[in-house]
């Protein structure tokens, strides 16, 4: 691919677009990032809040732990760290520096504010509302679609920025739908590392520091150490516990920093975490590491984009499929050998839920990273799954739409039985 055409700006845009650094689940970090915004736009502390959020974010927000919040839970705890010690201009890395004295305060604020929190009447799967009152003066903020997307800022009724908002839309972004598995393994292939070396060395340093820290440490269920403890340790079982690690600690609050993949943490350690511990693993060079990677991210983000941001699909499945790609582009490299460790990852546990942000998320990411690597083992045994084979199509690209159709259409049903069943 030429470094001056269309597709390899727009691809280069995309991973700038998609690999962010974030601290702390990025749904209850959003809220974070929209309060502290409001907070700024109302110029005091705020006396009354307001959070109005759609129940995909209700979801994600309910179970996972607040970074430097003293480990509370919540859209109040997440609302009340933004106000209280959110640096606005660091986005989605907002609360990533608050001292011991601010984590007393966010404590005090919510003891003393009320922080209300009701289902938004919208229709976007994402959406965020945070409106703020210190006596007769108020401002809000609301953030849709995607994670740092503000779309209307206000105070005390006058409307200080505004933009239209469509469901699904994501305006601002560079438009995904160009994307296929040939012309990303072209892009792999033929990208200027100097144009991606930047971003893929800080995924590398931060998600394998928080993947490391989730083996040493004690967080949630500890899916990365059982795995490592109950089984003889392979190369791809440390890759697998490895992601895993990552989401425990991250789950369960740790404070260190992840880069994100299609607005998710879990999604950017996945589709991350295990290339790089099979590359090292296999020796191989730096160079064929930061082209598996692009490979990889680009994958994750072209599945997810029919998907949409947030659904009842859990997005691990299609970042592990990606994973397997990654060790298919090192092992291989060839678009058959990627094609087929898609499709046939695709086929196995397509259809696993998405319950929320909370510690099961790291034995999600494992089951996936190990389901990419079968989607590989198979590829290499001459073995498949046919177009006809239940959702598989021919072709990776139908599949990929398959799967699309099942996860943003198929299973909004779910999504509300879900949210139902968690709050019920």
């Amino acid at each position: 691919m030429n470094r001056t055409s269309c597709e390899y700006q727009k691809c280069v845009r995309i991973l700038k677009e998609e690999l962010l650094p974030a601290m702390g689940c990025t749904e209850p970090i959003a809220v974070a990032y929209c309060a502290a915004v409001a907070r700024e736009t109302l110029g005091e502390m705020p006396d009354r809040v307001i959070v109005e959020a759609s129940g995909n974010i209700i979801k994600n927000v309910k179970s996972v732990v607040v970074p430097n919040t003293g480990h509370l839970r919540g859209i109040p705890a997440a609302a009340a760290a933004g106000i209280v010690a959110g640096n606005a201009s660091k986005q989605l890395e907002v609360i990533s520096e608050v001292s011991e004295e601010k984590q007393k305060d966010i404590a005090e604020f919510l003891e003393k504010i009320p922080v209300k929190v009701t289902l938004a009447d919208t229709p976007l799967v994402f959406d965020i509302i945070v409106k703020t009152f210190k006596g007769e003066n108020s401002a809000t903020v609301r953030i849709a679609n995607y994670h740092t997307n503000i779309v209307l800022i206000e105070k005390n009724g006058k409307v200080l920025k505004s933009e239209n908002v469509h469901a699904g839309s994501e305006e601002g972004l560079t438009d995904r739908g160009f994307l296929s598995v040939e012309l990303i393994l072209d892009f792999a292939n033929s990208v200027d590392l100097k144009d991606v070396k930047e971003l893929l060395d800080q995924q590398i340093s931060y998600n394998m520091a928080i993947a490391e820290e989730g083996l040493r440490g004690d967080y949630g269920a500890n899916i990365g150490s059982v795995l490592l403890a109950s089984n003889e340790e392979t190369l791809k079982l440390r890759a697998a516990a490895m992601a895993a690690a990552g989401s425990d600690a991250r789950m369960s609050g740790c404070e260190l920093p992840v880069v994100i993949n299609s607005g998710s943490g879990n999604q950017g350690m996945t589709a991350s975490v295990p290339v790089i511990v099979y590359a090292r693993g296999i020796n191989a060079s730096e160079e064929k590491l930061y082209r598996a990677l692009v490979l990889s991210n680009l994958i994750a983000i072209h599945q997810k984009t029919g998907i949409g941001r947030l659904s009842a699909y859990c997005g691990a499945i299609n970042a592990g499929a990606a994973a397997g790609c990654g060790v298919a582009y090192l092992e291989d490299g060839s678009l058959d050998a990627i094609s087929h460790t898609l499709v046939n990852a695709l086929a196995i546990v397509s259809g696993v839920i998405c319950d929320g942000a909370k510690a099961s998320c790291a034995g999600k990411i494992a089951v996936a990273v190990l389901n990419g690597f079968l989607g590989y083992e198979m590829y290499q045994k001459r073995q498949q799954f046919l177009g006809g084979d239940g959702i598989v199509k021919k072709g990776v690209e139908s599949t990929i739409k398959s799967v699309g159709r099942l996860g943003h259409d198929g299973m909004q049903q779910t999504d509300v039985e879900i949210l139902h069943i968690m709050i019920d």
